[in-house]
């Protein structure tokens, strides 16, 4: 049995990619959120927990500006 949080994970935003749609802030926003200009802010680059929220930010990102290392 895995137990969220387990799995050490690392998540990289590429800016330069993002077109502000906003989907990682509103999926997983303790994670993600976006700057004055929509582009994305990494909050927690290395969460513990979520990672379910965030694979589905990654999934939902319509520039795929995000991954997991």
């Amino acid at each position: 049995m895995t137990i969220e949080g387990d799995n050490e994970m690392r998540i990289s935003a590429d800016r330069e990619r993002c077109v502000g749609s906003g989907m990682c802030a509103l999926i997983a926003p303790d994670i993600f959120d976006q700057d004055d200009d929509g582009t994305v802010l990494l909050l927690d680059p290395q969460p513990r927990r979520q990672h379910s929220a965030v694979r589905e930010a990654l999934d939902s990102c319509p520039a795929r500006a995000l991954d997991i290392d």
